[in-house]
């Protein structure tokens, strides 16, 4: 039998792991300017914790999950999405009494879905979380950091905002009754799919992308309509501080979200260059999760955004900065012996020289096969120490990807060429 990789979750290569990097980096510095902290959490919960925060009839539960009993007979779920166990965190830990929170956390969630290009089994989120803020001002920082993440990444004309309000949960009983009432009467037009969410979760009708369905929906009532006069107020807030931002939206009437837990703001960002797979990041309000997780009341916002796509959307814009891909600056070619000089100056390199990546070759080789090694391994530059040149404390500098002849260093000059040569 041979050993592969489980389907839905995949390898990432050292070629591919630069941009991940790149852009978990752009994230993490993106977040650090609005004063949001990491927190890092198991990616195993209790079953129970998934079933009472995201609903027990959402496809998610019922079909998704990855659940199986351990030895002491519990159920245990690795996590479908990472707010129930952020919340869980925070109770247990004590952080949200009294107190407000700013916090994100990034990693692997599982979902057994079949997978498609942008949609695997193992992926990979961000998540953002905001506890103890009342007012919109918090949904719309959600937003603004969101949009400043997209200018940082070089992504931001290939994506559309779209939001919504979806009220309280009374709100959203007395809208599910007339939808219901609606949908029923023309049933049999409607996908496989939504006929058996009728009764169990009829908001997500609203986002099937099955068109028979979009045109049954486009007479059917209006959730705006059902809408709390508070939560109307909140909504016409949070757009006021989204122009004054200059963030562009769009509200989307039927936006809803997947989730049983959320209420009033909901958005998406989305993009027609991923195909079927458009959303990249979405989230809203969930002001009565805490509560609903045991904790104490404590209301909250926050988002997810897919790395996967993002890096798929980068890939497609080619957006990605040159050097991001170029895992070595420089390659280190040491003939004769000279070993433990060139070992020398590539750590006094390494030490002078911030962020430089620097490849010593290591292993037997001549001059023509160390060359040929430091164009495969992407470097700008080789630097070449032979015994002529250790006799003469210097340096050969060969550019590898510029048309230019070599030049020549002295060692004590070393890390001031290179430094000028990188930065």
């Amino acid at each position: 039998m041979k050993l592969q990789s489980i389907r839905g979750m995949s390898d990432t290569l050292p070629e591919d792991a630069a941009v991940w990097q790149y852009l978990e980096k752009t994230v993490s510095q993106v977040l650090a300017t609005y004063a949001y902290r990491e927190i890092r959490f198991p990616i195993v919960e209790q079953t129970e914790l998934f079933k009472r925060s995201i609903g027990d009839v959402t496809d998610i539960v019922e079909k998704e999950m990855y659940t199986f009993e351990d030895r002491n007979g519990d159920s245990l779920s690795l996590r479908p999405e990472g707010t129930a166990g952020c919340v869980r965190a925070c109770i247990q830990q004590g952080l949200l009494y009294n107190q407000t929170q700013r916090l994100w956390y990034q990693g692997p969630m599982f979902r057994h879905e079949r997978p498609q290009k942008g949609r695997l089994r193992q992926f990979h989120q961000v998540g953002v979380e905001a506890f103890g803020f009342e007012g919109p001002d918090i949904d719309a920082e959600l937003l603004i950091l969101t949009a400043r993440l997209w200018r940082q990444l070089g992504i931001e004309d290939a994506l559309t905002l779209q939001i919504n309000s979806i009220g309280e949960a009374v709100d959203r009983t007395r809208y599910r009754v007339a939808l219901v009432e609606y949908l029923g009467e023309h049933r049999e037009r409607l996908d496989a799919d939504s006929q058996r969410r009728l009764q169990t979760n009829p908001l997500r009708i609203l986002d099937s992308k099955s068109p028979d369905t979009q045109a049954v929906l486009v007479d059917a009532p209006q959730l705006p309509d059902f809408i709390d006069p508070a939560s109307r107020e909140h909504f016409k807030q949070f757009c006021a501080l989204l122009d004054a931002a200059e963030v562009r939206y769009e509200i989307n009437p039927r936006l809803v979200r997947g989730l049983d837990y959320y209420g009033k703001t909901v958005f998406e960002w989305v993009t027609d260059s991923l195909g079927a797979q458009g959303t990249v990041c979405a989230g809203g309000r969930y002001d009565g999760l805490v509560e609903q997780i045991g904790g104490k009341p404590c209301v909250a916002a926050g988002f997810a955004l897919g790395l996967e796509r993002i890096l798929l959307l980068l890939d497609a814009l080619d957006v990605v900065p040159d050097r991001v891909g170029r895992s070595v600056d420089i390659y280190m070619v040491a003939v004769g012996n000279v070993a433990a000089k060139a070992s020398a100056l590539a750590e006094a390199l390494r030490s002078s020289v911030s962020g430089i990546r620097l490849e010593q070759h290591c292993g037997v080789g001549g001059f023509k096969a160390q060359l040929k090694k430091a164009h495969k391994s992407g470097a700008k530059i080789a630097l070449i120490l032979g015994e002529a040149e250790c006799a003469k404390s210097q340096l050969q500098v060969k550019y590898l990807r510029e048309d230019r002849d070599q030049d020549t260093v002295d060692f004590d000059r070393l890390v001031e060429f290179i430094t000028n040569v990188f930065i």
